[in-house]
């Protein structure tokens, strides 16, 4: 009687030429080990491999594909606004594997998103969003169903090709002899097909499965919404106008000391806000005006934040500051506006003091408290962008980035503080990478609105060499450390000019 050999289904000879050969079912345990796979990561990789699809809701923009499986048996679908801020949707939870993920940026406010408070056209305005979704979900599950088609089919192969190295290796060893090599090619030919067809059936009834239930699930979900607020939150309440309007300027700056140049002469002649304000001759308003020619308006003030300074009033001494895009709002025939903020919104200087004052300050409760501000930074940023994209005429809006002070091997009286550790390359690698995380949300934030990004380029404090021109930036010694100087608003006037559109081209 002769010997199984180990899965591959042909019977070696025994002594002799075999007059007979009995015909094994083949084991199917290399068939389930094949469909576990397919299955348990052939989705997975499906999910970040499948591209979203681009479709409008409630007058927003918005990507509809599907967010990671989780290991549980169902879940809430997720909205992932500007800045990676995520959002679980409890109203559309889903089971299976299959979540809907929604990536949009801030809301925008516009006739669309109005109509959902509409008596009248709120129903109309709610189905047509069921159905941008629930029709975009679709697409890109069956984008998704081919791509896992393809994982099986590649995944089917290499299982074939591993499969026919076992058999041959098996008959090599034979005590009597192998097959002949065509009956054991047309042995694996018939398991590959095998193989291939079991997975590729599994799949595509694992997918359908999934698909159907993440379908139901979010289609149910949606049409329960009723308001726009209920699907992506509150809904956008802008600063009102301030002032007379306002006639002669071509662009504006809005944002924080850095667009002031605090330290700078100050204005002749400046008017109360601008004396509260140490607004100076060669802001970088001033220096943008000079370098376009153009008439520049210059709204920004020391220690302003989104929520007080621009969107909100803000006390400077003893005046009371109106938001600066409400003053915005009332200048008439804008080409432009430049905005300069970020680093007090998560209060910078905080993070800039504790590395100074203490020897390691990469601890995990600062982490969490920076992350903590960033979260809340995004999501007034959002609403800040909403308010630029709105503005009357539609001027250009250019958002500036934060620069870093120091590089990575920056050693010099700058960064040693008398009496505490000051800075090393460790603490200073911190520092930029917070940074980096910053100008990521509000360059995030800047493309999804189409708006442009100007990225300074100063001169660092202990670098070496230079043009002669002076620093770029204030040193410690200086009333106003970490800074721009002149030169330095001059420079960042540079990187901004250079992306103002012509007149023509409005």
């Amino acid at each position: 009687m002769n010997e199984h050999t180990g899965g591959g289904g042909i019977d070696p000879p025994a002594g002799g030429p075999v007059r007979r050969r009995r015909r094994r079912l083949p084991r199917p345990w290399p068939t389930l080990l094949l469909v576990l796979f397919c299955l348990g990561a052939g989705i997975p990789v499906t999910v970040a491999l499948t591209p979203g699809q681009q479709i409008v809701a409630f007058g927003q923009h918005i990507t509809v594909g599907a967010r990671p499986p989780e290991p549980d048996l169902s879940g809430p679908a997720r909205l992932v606004q500007v800045g990676n801020t995520e959002l679980d949707v409890h109203r559309l939870r889903v089971v299976g594997p299959l979540r809907p993920q929604l990536v949009m940026g801030p809301v925008q406010r516009n006739a669309a998103a109005a109509e959902v408070f509409d008596p009248q056209a709120g129903p109309r305005a709610r189905d047509a969003a069921v159905t941008a979704v629930r029709d975009g979900f679709l697409h890109w599950y069956l984008l998704g169903g081919a791509v896992l088609i393809a994982f099986t089919l590649a995944a089917s192969a290499g299982a074939t090709a591993l499969r026919t190295l076992l058999v041959l290796r098996r008959q090599s060893r034979s005590a009597g002899g192998h097959q002949p090599l065509p009956e054991i090619w047309s042995y694996c030919a018939r398991a590959a097909r095998r193989m291939t067809v079991v997975a590729v059936s599994a799949s595509v009834l694992a997918w359908a499965a999934a698909g159907g239930l993440a379908y139901a699930g979010a289609a149910q979900g949606l049409g329960s919404v009723s308001s726009l607020s209920q699907l992506v939150g509150a809904y956008h309440l802008s600063p009102n106008p301030v002032g007379p309007p306002v006639t002669g300027f071509d662009g504006a700056v809005i944002g924080d000391s850095r667009a002031v140049r605090v330290g700078g002469p100050p204005l002749p002649g400046g008017s109360a806000d601008d004396v509260a304000c140490e607004r100076s001759t060669d802001s970088l308003a001033a220096e943008i005006g000079d370098l376009l020619p153009a008439r520049v308006l210059n709204l920004a003030c020391p220690s302003a934040t989104v929520t007080s300074g621009l969107r909100g009033p803000q006390e400077r001494g003893d005046r009371l500051l109106p938001p600066q895009v409400g003053l915005l709002k009332q200048v008439q025939n804008l080409r432009f506006v430049v905005l300069a903020i970020g680093p007090n919104d998560v209060g910078w200087t905080d993070f800039l003091r504790y590395c100074y004052g203490v020897p390691d300050c990469s601890d995990q409760l600062t982490q969490g408290e920076f992350d903590y501000r960033m979260a809340a930074f995004d999501r007034v940023y959002g609403d800040l962008l909403i308010d630029l994209n709105d503005l009357p005429g539609r001027p250009q809006v250019i958002v500036m980035t934060s620069y870093d002070a120091f590089g990575s091997d920056a050693d010099c009286a700058d960064t040693r503080a008398d009496g505490h550790p000051g800075l090393d390359p460790g603490k200073i690698g911190l520092l930029a990478a917070r940074n980096d995380q910053l100008n990521a949300v509000l360059t995030a934030g800047a493309e999804k609105y189409g708006f442009a990004v100007a990225r300074p380029e100063l001169g660092q404090l202990c670098a070496t060499g230079g043009d002669g021109l002076g620093p770029d930036l204030q040193g410690l010694a200086d009333p106003f450390p970490f800074h721009p100087t002149g030169i330095g608003s001059l420079r960042m006037a540079s990187a901004v000019v250079r992306l103002v559109a012509p007149p023509s081209s409005r």
